[in-house]
């Protein structure tokens, strides 16, 4: 495996084209390997730093015309799993968000969030119950056929996602781990 970027690339092909990835530039935030408290969510019991790690995606697909970015938990006790970050209508010519995205820089011109499980319009960070068993978080970087997704500014997070399921061209993930 070569590095490059901060990506592990390796010899995926889809027909002539490397496959959509995504990945953090983050140390800590690696696929398949334990956040840190960086991530980990300020409320609920649990006293994190609350910040969105840095994330990056390439080999967009063809006509791609705008993300969405979620993060979900569906280890979450609650019978439908946790949305814990909900960003959309990021413009096309936008690879990455930065670390810290909202509270120490902010979201590409154009992005909107939708609200979290948490009710907040924000990354909401890790906080499985203490004691539970590690928690997996999903990464997805979403890429849409449209411009915007011309949902309602209260749209719930299951509305968006529904929105983005019906305008996906392509998607990339990267699942992390949390426990307390």
């Amino acid at each position: 495996m070569k590095r490059a970027l901060g990506f592990a690339v390796a010899a995926l092909l889809v027909g002539n084209a490397l496959a959509f990835e995504l990945a953090s530039p983050d140390p800590e935030v690696k696929n398949g390997r334990l956040m840190t408290k960086v991530q980990e969510y300020k409320g609920f019991g649990c006293n994190g730093d609350n910040l969105s790690p840095a994330l990056e995606w390439k080999n967009v697909p063809a006509g791609t015309k705008s993300f969405a970015v979620t993060v979900y938990d569906p280890d979450a006790p609650t019978g439908s799993g946790w949305w814990h970050w909900v960003v959309y209508d990021i413009p096309a010519n936008v690879t990455s968000l930065p670390a810290g995205a909202v509270v120490q820089a902010p979201l590409p011109a154009g992005a909107k969030q939708g609200r979290n499980d948490f009710g907040e319009r924000n990354f909401g960070g890790a906080c499985p119950p203490a004691g539970d068993r590690s928690h997996h978080y999903i990464f997805t970087v979403h890429a849409l056929k449209v411009e915007k997704l011309n949902v309602p500014e209260d749209a719930s997070a299951a509305l968006i996602g529904f929105n983005i399921q019906a305008n996906r061209l392509g998607l990339a993930k990267m699942t992390t781990t949390y426990s307390r």
